[in-house]
Protein backbone atom coordinates (compact mmCIF):
# COMPACT_ATOMS: atom_id res chain seq x y z
CA UNK A 1 0.00 0.00 0.00
CA UNK A 2 1.23 3.36 -0.71
CA UNK A 3 1.78 5.93 1.86
CA UNK A 4 2.64 9.45 1.52
CA UNK A 5 4.69 10.86 4.55
CA UNK A 6 4.85 14.96 4.85
CA UNK A 7 5.89 17.55 7.15
CA UNK A 8 3.75 20.56 7.25
CA UNK A 9 4.85 23.79 9.11
CA UNK A 10 1.85 26.72 9.85
CA UNK A 11 3.08 29.91 11.48
CA UNK A 12 -0.24 30.80 12.69
CA UNK A 13 -3.48 28.69 12.63
CA UNK A 14 -6.36 28.55 14.35
CA UNK A 15 -8.80 25.18 14.54
CA UNK A 16 -12.38 26.58 15.58
CA UNK A 17 -13.92 24.48 17.85
CA UNK A 18 -17.54 22.85 17.49
CA UNK A 19 -19.95 24.92 18.22
CA UNK A 20 -17.77 28.06 19.64
CA UNK A 21 -19.45 31.48 19.12
CA UNK A 22 -19.05 34.37 21.19
CA UNK A 23 -15.25 33.30 22.21
CA UNK A 24 -14.13 31.04 19.37
CA UNK A 25 -11.95 28.29 21.20
CA UNK A 26 -8.91 26.67 19.44
CA UNK A 27 -8.48 22.75 19.18
CA UNK A 28 -4.92 22.08 19.56
CA UNK A 29 -4.70 20.21 16.35
CA UNK A 30 -6.64 20.72 13.12
CA UNK A 31 -9.41 17.82 12.46
CA UNK A 32 -9.10 15.39 10.05
CA UNK A 33 -11.38 16.78 7.66
CA UNK A 34 -9.08 19.90 7.78
CA UNK A 35 -6.51 18.24 6.59
CA UNK A 36 -8.29 16.36 4.15
CA UNK A 37 -9.33 20.19 2.29
CA UNK A 38 -5.60 20.83 2.89
CA UNK A 39 -4.40 17.91 0.90
CA UNK A 40 -7.22 18.35 -2.05
CA UNK A 41 -5.98 22.16 -2.71
CA UNK A 42 -2.25 21.02 -2.73
CA UNK A 43 -2.95 18.77 -5.42
CA UNK A 44 -5.56 20.93 -7.34
CA UNK A 45 -8.62 18.91 -6.82
CA UNK A 46 -11.97 20.75 -6.37
CA UNK A 47 -14.07 17.58 -5.99
CA UNK A 48 -13.78 16.09 -2.51
CA UNK A 49 -15.95 13.36 -3.55
CA UNK A 50 -13.12 11.63 -5.66
CA UNK A 51 -11.07 10.66 -2.90
CA UNK A 52 -13.48 9.85 -0.68
CA UNK A 53 -12.15 7.28 1.85
CA UNK A 54 -9.38 8.20 1.67
CA UNK A 55 -7.14 7.53 5.19
CA UNK A 56 -5.26 10.27 6.89
CA UNK A 57 -3.31 10.23 9.82
CA UNK A 58 -1.69 13.01 11.52
CA UNK A 59 0.59 13.63 14.08
CA UNK A 60 1.48 16.90 16.38
CA UNK A 61 5.45 17.26 16.54
CA UNK A 62 5.56 20.93 18.09
CA UNK A 63 3.40 22.20 21.26
CA UNK A 64 2.19 25.40 19.87
CA UNK A 65 2.13 28.64 22.04
CA UNK A 66 -1.82 29.79 22.15
CA UNK A 67 -2.82 33.44 22.31
CA UNK A 68 -5.87 35.65 22.21
CA UNK A 69 -6.58 38.84 19.38
CA UNK A 70 -9.59 40.30 19.39
CA UNK A 71 -11.43 40.83 15.87
CA UNK A 72 -14.49 41.42 13.74
CA UNK A 73 -16.67 39.00 13.69
CA UNK A 74 -19.48 38.91 10.51
CA UNK A 75 -22.73 37.38 11.72
CA UNK A 76 -26.75 38.17 10.38
CA UNK A 77 -28.50 40.35 12.51
CA UNK A 78 -30.27 43.06 9.79
CA UNK A 79 -31.07 41.60 6.59
CA UNK A 80 -31.53 45.15 5.02
CA UNK A 81 -27.89 46.19 5.98
CA UNK A 82 -24.76 44.97 3.88
CA UNK A 83 -22.89 41.97 5.37
CA UNK A 84 -20.11 43.13 7.62
CA UNK A 85 -21.85 46.64 8.51
CA UNK A 86 -23.92 47.98 10.98
CA UNK A 87 -25.81 45.02 13.54
CA UNK A 88 -24.08 42.39 10.72
CA UNK A 89 -20.74 42.81 12.93
CA UNK A 90 -19.41 41.97 16.39
CA UNK A 91 -16.04 42.08 18.47
CA UNK A 92 -14.93 38.68 19.39
CA UNK A 93 -12.05 36.82 20.56
CA UNK A 94 -10.47 34.78 19.08
CA UNK A 95 -7.99 31.63 20.28
CA UNK A 96 -5.12 31.29 17.48
CA UNK A 97 -1.72 29.05 17.63
CA UNK A 98 1.96 29.97 16.80
CA UNK A 99 4.31 27.27 15.64
CA UNK A 100 2.40 24.43 14.60
CA UNK A 101 4.29 21.47 13.11
CA UNK A 102 2.72 18.46 11.86
CA UNK A 103 3.33 15.18 10.73
CA UNK A 104 0.56 13.81 7.82
CA UNK A 105 0.14 10.44 6.27
CA UNK A 106 -1.91 9.70 3.58
CA UNK A 107 -2.51 6.19 2.25
CA UNK A 108 -5.30 4.87 -0.62
CA UNK A 109 -8.38 4.15 0.76
CA UNK A 110 -10.53 0.83 -0.62
CA UNK A 111 -12.86 2.70 -2.09
CA UNK A 112 -11.61 5.31 -3.52
CA UNK A 113 -13.21 6.12 -6.92
CA UNK A 114 -10.31 7.87 -8.53
CA UNK A 115 -8.16 5.86 -10.87
CA UNK A 116 -5.27 7.83 -8.75
CA UNK A 117 -5.31 7.96 -4.99
CA UNK A 118 -4.69 10.96 -3.04
CA UNK A 119 -1.70 9.37 -1.37
CA UNK A 120 -0.34 8.78 -5.53
CA UNK A 121 -1.26 12.38 -6.23
CA UNK A 122 0.28 14.45 -2.85
CA UNK A 123 3.25 12.49 -3.81
CA UNK A 124 3.40 13.61 -7.61
CA UNK A 125 2.81 17.07 -6.14
CA UNK A 126 6.08 16.79 -4.32
CA UNK A 127 8.16 15.83 -6.05
CA UNK A 128 6.82 17.37 -9.63
CA UNK A 129 4.90 20.48 -8.33
CA UNK A 130 4.83 22.01 -12.04
CA UNK A 131 2.27 19.20 -13.06
CA UNK A 132 -0.48 20.65 -10.68
CA UNK A 133 -2.65 22.96 -11.61
CA UNK A 134 -4.53 24.56 -8.65
CA UNK A 135 -4.78 27.97 -7.72
CA UNK A 136 -4.43 30.34 -4.50
CA UNK A 137 -2.53 30.05 -1.25
CA UNK A 138 -2.12 26.95 0.51
CA UNK A 139 -3.87 27.07 3.73
CA UNK A 140 -4.83 24.77 7.04
CA UNK A 141 -8.16 26.10 8.52
CA UNK A 142 -8.76 29.59 7.80
CA UNK A 143 -7.60 30.92 4.21
CA UNK A 144 -5.46 33.57 5.83
CA UNK A 145 -3.62 31.14 7.66
CA UNK A 146 -1.06 30.04 5.38
CA UNK A 147 0.88 26.88 4.89
CA UNK A 148 4.68 27.44 5.23
CA UNK A 149 6.35 24.59 4.73
CA UNK A 150 5.35 20.91 3.14
CA UNK A 151 7.60 18.25 2.16
CA UNK A 152 8.61 14.64 3.03
CA UNK A 153 9.20 13.84 6.41
CA UNK A 154 13.18 13.44 6.91
CA UNK A 155 15.51 11.36 8.93
CA UNK A 156 16.23 14.47 10.91
CA UNK A 157 12.67 15.14 11.49
CA UNK A 158 11.40 14.85 15.61
CA UNK A 159 10.97 11.25 16.12
CA UNK A 160 8.16 11.05 18.78
CA UNK A 161 5.13 13.31 18.85
CA UNK A 162 1.33 13.29 19.93
CA UNK A 163 -0.48 11.32 17.37
CA UNK A 164 -4.23 12.00 17.43
CA UNK A 165 -6.15 8.82 17.85
CA UNK A 166 -9.98 8.07 17.77
CA UNK A 167 -11.71 7.32 20.89
CA UNK A 168 -15.17 7.12 22.22
CA UNK A 169 -13.99 8.67 25.22
CA UNK A 170 -11.51 11.15 24.10
CA UNK A 171 -12.42 15.03 24.71
CA UNK A 172 -11.67 16.02 21.20
CA UNK A 173 -15.28 16.37 19.24
CA UNK A 174 -13.77 16.27 15.57
CA UNK A 175 -15.77 16.86 12.19
CA UNK A 176 -14.66 13.62 9.28
CA UNK A 177 -16.59 14.90 6.49
CA UNK A 178 -18.87 18.41 7.06
CA UNK A 179 -22.00 19.01 5.81
CA UNK A 180 -21.14 22.41 4.20
CA UNK A 181 -25.15 23.36 3.80
CA UNK A 182 -25.94 23.39 7.40
CA UNK A 183 -24.45 20.87 9.57
CA UNK A 184 -27.08 18.08 10.16
CA UNK A 185 -24.63 15.62 7.97
CA UNK A 186 -21.81 16.48 9.39
CA UNK A 187 -19.51 13.27 10.14
CA UNK A 188 -18.56 13.41 13.99
CA UNK A 189 -15.55 11.46 15.91
CA UNK A 190 -13.87 11.57 19.39
CA UNK A 191 -10.15 12.07 19.58
CA UNK A 192 -7.20 12.48 22.45
CA UNK A 193 -3.77 13.08 21.42
CA UNK A 194 -1.32 10.21 22.48
CA UNK A 195 2.37 10.46 22.52
CA UNK A 196 4.00 8.01 20.50
CA UNK A 197 7.58 7.46 18.57
CA UNK A 198 7.38 7.13 15.36
CA UNK A 199 9.42 4.63 13.32
CA UNK A 200 8.08 5.22 10.25
CA UNK A 201 4.11 5.33 10.19
CA UNK A 202 1.83 5.86 13.14
CA UNK A 203 0.29 3.23 14.92
CA UNK A 204 -3.14 1.68 13.01
CA UNK A 205 -5.28 3.30 15.73
CA UNK A 206 -4.34 6.67 14.35
CA UNK A 207 -5.72 6.56 11.03
CA UNK A 208 -8.87 7.78 9.80
CA UNK A 209 -11.41 7.20 6.88
CA UNK A 210 -12.42 10.17 5.81
CA UNK A 211 -15.73 9.28 4.12
CA UNK A 212 -19.77 10.28 4.75
CA UNK A 213 -20.60 7.44 6.58
CA UNK A 214 -18.89 5.35 8.90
Amino acid sequence: MNIASLFVSIPVASFRAPFAREYFETLPCPPPSTVFGMLLSMVGEPDRLAHEGAEIALALVSRPEKSVVLRTLWRVKDRKQQPGSGNNRTPGFQELLTGVNLFVWVRSGENERSSASLADRVQKALSSPVTVNRFGGLSLGESSHLVDEVRPIRSDDPKKGWALVADPRGSLSMPIWPDHVGSASTRWASYFLREENFDGFPSEQAWTVVSRRA
